[in-house]
């Protein structure tokens, strides 16, 4: 068969190279002039600093078959992420935390010296807002945890800063677990496998690419009256602009970058979060820390400001409130219309996925598509329902 993959993302990639092997004609197409979507990294031609363009992106997975893709086509070396934040403390002075808040942050930010089975008696008992029993929202749901001063600190102007409303409006899911940890472990994942390719995402997925069923076509802008010269088409764009955005367009929130360098070593880790609302970026992200086996004089880094999304910007995170998931309702009603096109990705799906759960699904997409070639029957719209 001859299929048509819309991305040349990490879903794009994976389901052609998939469907390649299984000897498929695979034809993989990208408007943009580079392959690895969002995970694209490149050489910094000024400092030689392998660069996250979109912002940083770590691999970090349970899924031993997902972990062992990967490494087919890339070298992953080990990389703990160790966030710090700049916030102010009780004192009022600014300090660097530690981050996810742990033993460590709790000891430091009340002037403490206590034992994790102390810190969580101190934080569940003296801090928590025990009042509220069933919390509907971000700011109830971190205050039922962690109480005000920890929230005040970590959570409420970053917060506010990334989503663009207020915390009190956003809802409790967003902050799914304790984000506590009661001993010094400060790695922000808790993964059994984190590391981060040695020649970057954009290497590996040219690898994945690699194969003589795929042919790539990059800045090439798909249409849908494009499916009509193909099987089968995997569509890895956003949902509501393959239909033209004729019923409106689903929220997002983008990214700006600002961009500086410094000679030397500016921060000494590779995040810095940066908690009150006063200063206007989320973080800062220094390229270099991202690998660490590289040996770089000078440093590039970036300020991230977040902003609701507008035509033509990068979507980054999905809004899925109340009026954004009643429009994406609207869209999946039409995809399970539209016959010969699968939707896949996190664009396609409105959702937040991280590389493992994408490469993960890209990899179900195509065997399902696989087992309905075999049965005989029509691929679905959806083998990873947007709804659920």
């Amino acid at each position: 068969m001859n299929i048509l993959c819309v991305g040349a993302g990490l879903s794009g990639a994976v389901i052609g190279r998939q469907l390649a092997e299984a000897g498929h004609q695979a034809t993989v197409i990208d408007a943009r002039p580079h392959i690895a979507g969002n995970c694209h990294t490149e050489r910094d031609a000024e400092t030689g600093v392998m660069v996250h363009v979109y912002g940083p992106h770590i691999f970090h997975t349970d899924d031993t078959e997902v972990w062992d893709y990967v490494n087919r086509f890339a070298a992953f070396l080990p990389y703990k992420n160790r966030v710090k934040s700049t916030t102010r403390g009780l004192s009022g002075a600014r300090e660097v935390f530690s981050l996810p808040v742990n033993l460590h942050t709790i000891n430091q930010f009340f002037r403490k010296t206590l034992r994790p089975e102390e810190a969580h008696d101190f934080i569940t008992e003296e801090q928590a807002d025990t009042t509220i029993e069933d919390p509907q929202t971000f700011e109830e749901q971190a205050l039922r945890f962690v109480g005000r001063d920890l929230y005040e600190a970590f959570f409420k102007g970053y917060t506010l800063k990334q989503w663009g409303m207020p915390p009190s409006e956003l809802p409790a899911s967003i902050l799914k677990r304790l984000p506590v940890r009661f001993n010094y472990d400060d790695n922000y994942f808790f993964h059994k496998f984190q590391g981060m390719p040695q020649d970057g995402y954009t290497a590996m997925t040219a690898r994945i690419l690699d194969h003589p069923g795929i042919l790539l076509q990059l800045e090439t802008e798909f249409t849908p009256e494009m499916g009509a010269e193909y099987d089968h088409v995997f569509y890895s764009g956003p949902l509501d602009g393959y239909f033209g955005y004729r019923l409106g367009r689903l929220g997002y929130r983008t990214l700006d970058f600002e961009r500086f360098t410094h000679q030397g070593d500016y921060q000494g880790c590779a995040v810095m979060n940066y908690g009150e609302e006063a200063v206007p970026y989320t973080r800062i992200t220094e390229h270099k820390h991202f690998s660490p086996w590289e040996s770089h004089e000078g440093s590039v880094l970036y300020r991230e400001f977040s902003r609701q999304a507008e035509p033509g910007d990068i979507p980054y995170y999905p809004i899925r409130q109340v009026k954004e998931k009643e429009l994406l309702a609207a869209y999946v009603q039409l995809a399970e219309e539209t016959r010969g096109v699968t939707f896949a990705g996190r664009l396609a799906t409105y959702r937040y996925l991280d590389m493992d759960v994408t490469i993960r699904e890209a990899l179900d997409a195509a065997r399902g598509f696989l087992e309905c070639q075999d049965k005989g029957q029509a691929a679905p719209a959806f083998f990873a329902p947007p709804l659920a």
